[in-house]
């Protein structure tokens, strides 16, 4: 199987037909796409416990084996095709290239229709519809047998024969091909990961979705004026945060559960999607100081409804229609909710509260007119409520942004953020939020450690369940140098936010990091295919290629990157592998003339590459002034591998006050 999204694990070890030794032989090999790796695990398990042999990848690739070889090689040895067929396959290439090398064998192909999308003009050449088993009309149980019976007619004339037999047996690092790595992220969020590493071996955890998992999805704004967009986005995650203290309940994070905001996906595919077993939905309409907020408790496998509310109660109740929905919720699922949820601000002023949850809404489109907005909403707040210390925090961790993303100077940016956590937490002295914005202040700005690392661990004790815990542990984890608890805590963070492209990003820098580049190529999948648009994407890619010795491939990649800044950070590296020096040279001086400062970390590494170790640092020392982000993380940035024999990097290292554990 491959997929427009790449290869999904199935099942941990290879399946045997009864009374059968050695390999099994393949009747049958699984082609789909990665968004419907739940579907073709069920197909897999259900045809092997009846003696029917499957291929399926990443599976059956064998350690040393190229992906596209493996593949072309089953198709060739199998007995017949079983095509998970749904919009996602059909939109695949290289779905497409698997039936139509099927077809070519004169494999028969079943199409296992789990969707009512059009067929393909390319799939539909390929395909009878005589071979469809349609599971929407006949359901599971019903399609899974009758794919029983026609796989068990389709094989018994074929003879048996072994599929993806490893040819080399070699133990050296191979380069994933494009069309399966991809499938590693989806995986996660199907609660279904591979991870195959030459360091570590692989591992292959299966697990079927909890009960006790859930997902909230974006509530709908139903009032009249459509205006209420923020505030039905603020309970939202609201009700996020509010099941994040339950003692037993796995609940997704936000970014997550917001990608299919907007979207008529069916509540089975965004469960599976996701890796939980429930979701809950809901809407929201306000009108003047009343609020009516439906929410309804959903069980993904059958789309059956396990509690549904609806709530009319005037705006400054609120808080106390969360506390309502969070607890049924929690009986629904006969979890546990905590004693309390520390660090969350009851403010009894909703029109500040409102305000809060406008600058939220708007800081979260992450956008430099988007944060200007968010910095508005929350001064408001502030003079309606001066004694809103989440509204403090909100304004202090948006200038933070502003300052990390280069939309102010950095200074500046800080003393703003400074000023408005201080008054946080003279408010509130146990607002979890403030002493986690403070920690990221010292941190990156004043390169104080220790005072970021007590603040870091206050905002662990007074909020646990906040997604930063894992994301901010993972950071410290870099700046020791511990690259393992690095990777592990961003593992976990990908597990609780599958769909989070940060999330992906810093695992992948993680893995780079580690040389385990063949995880990190399908990281950097992952965050190409999560969102083209996400600044790097392309690049972090071609990185992988370029230390992988495939200069050719990584400059392709790379030169597709739509962020300028990063396209002109990572190209020069390519051109200059390939000798081009020239072109490399012209790329480095634009980047150093449109954005300078702001980029002198990476120009720093750039020249370190180069072995042009005066200019390496003396752009470290100009990073070091403007306390440009990243440079915290320097000690196993292997772009500065030419500079460790020079006495000026352990000087430089020393000067950063860098902790060792």
């Amino acid at each position: 199987m491959t997929g427009d999204k790449g290869v999904e694990n199935s099942s941990g070890a290879e399946a045997q037909p009864p009374g059968a030794s050695g390999p099994p032989s393949p009747s049958v090999f699984l082609s789909y796409a990665s968004s419907d790796a739940d579907t073709a695990n069920t197909i897999c398990q259900s045809l092997e416990s009846h003696g029917v042999a499957c291929w399926i990848a990443p599976r059956d690739v064998k350690p040393g084996a190229q992906y596209a070889d493996a593949i072309v090689r089953a198709i060739t040895e199998a007995k017949a095709v079983v095509l998970v067929m749904s919009g996602s396959a059909v939109a695949s290439s290289h779905v497409g290239r698997e039936v139509e090398r099927a077809a070519s064998k004169h494999k028969q192909i079943i199409a296992f229709r789990i969707d009512a999308a059009a067929l393909s003009p390319g799939l539909e050449y390929f395909l009878s519809e005589s071979q469809w088993i349609d599971v929407p009309k006949l359901g599971m149980p019903a399609a899974l047998a009758k794919l029983k019976e026609a796989v068990g007619q389709g094989s018994k004339a074929s003879s048996p024969a072994v599929a993806g037999k490893n040819a080399g047996g070699s133990k050296k690092r191979i380069v994933i091909a494009a069309a399966v790595v991809i499938g590693l992220s989806i995986a996660v969020g199907l609660g279904i990961y591979l991870w195959k590493s030459n360091h570590g071996g692989a591992q292959a955890p299966v697990a079927a979705m909890a009960d006790k998992s859930i997902a909230v999805l974006p509530f709908t704004d139903m009032s009249e004026k459509k205006d209420q967009e923020y505030f039905a986005d603020g309970l939202s995650e609201e009700l996020i945060d509010h099941l994040a203290h339950t003692l037993d309940l796995k609940v997704i994070a936000r970014t997550s559960s917001f990608q299919f905001k907007g979207k008529n996906d069916d509540m089975r595919t965004i469960g599976h999607r996701l890796g939980v077993a429930n979701l809950l939905e809901g809407s929201v309409r306000t009108s003047g100081k009343v609020v009516r907020v439906t929410a309804q408790l959903i069980k993904v496998s059958d789309g059956s409804h396990l509690w549904s509310q609806t709530y009319d109660r005037e705006m400054r109740d609120i808080f106390k229609v969360q506390d309502a929905i969070a607890e049924a919720v929690v009986t629904a699922l006969q979890t546990t909710m905590a004693v309390s949820t520390p660090g969350h601000e009851r403010s009894v002023n909703t029109d500040a509260y409102k305000e809060v949850l406008r600058g939220r809404y708007f800081s979260q489109k992450g956008t430099k007119e988007d944060s200007e907005r968010a910095i508005s909403a929350f001064r408001e707040a502030i003079r309606l409520d001066p004694m809103s210390a989440m509204a403090f925090a909100e304004l202090a961790r948006t200038y933070y942004y502003r300052g990390y993303d280069d939309w102010m100077p950095i200074k500046e940016a800080y003393a703003e953020a400074r000023a408005a956590v201080d008054r946080s937490l003279q408010i509130d002295p146990t607002l979890a939020i403030a002493h986690r914005v403070l920690g990221w202040i010292e941190r990156d700005y004043k390169f104080d450690f220790v005072t970021a690392r007590v603040e870091q661990k206050r905002a662990d004790e007074l909020d646990p369940s906040d997604p930063e815990v894992t994301r901010d542990a993972g950071l410290y984890a870099f700046i020791t140098g511990h690259l393992d608890e690095a990777i592990r805590l961003f593992r976990k963070l990908v597990e609780s936010d599958p769909l989070d492209t940060d999330a992906w990003s810093d695992l992948w820098v993680a893995l780079i990091r580690s040389d385990r580049l063949t995880d990190a190529e399908a990281a950097a999948r992952t965050v190409l295919e999560l969102n083209p648009h996400y600044a790097q994407a392309h690049c972090a890619l071609g990185w992988v290629l370029l230390y992988e010795h495939k200069p050719d491939a990584a400059l392709a990649i790379m030169s597709e990157e739509t962020d300028e800044v990063s396209r002109l950070d990572c190209q020069p590296d390519a051109l200059w592998a390939l000798g081009r020096r020239e072109e490399a040279d012209a790329l480095l001086a634009e980047l150093k003339a449109k954005y300078g400062d702001a980029e002198a970390f990476s120009l720093a590494g750039r020249y370190a590459i180069r072995n042009e170790k005066d200019a390496a640092f003396k752009w470290l020392d100009r990073a070091y002034e403007k306390r440009v982000p990243g440079v915290t993380i320097i000690r196993t940035d292997e772009a500065f591998r030419n500079l460790y024999d020079d006495p000026r990097w352990k000087a430089f290292l020393r000067k950063m006050n860098l902790p060792d554990d």
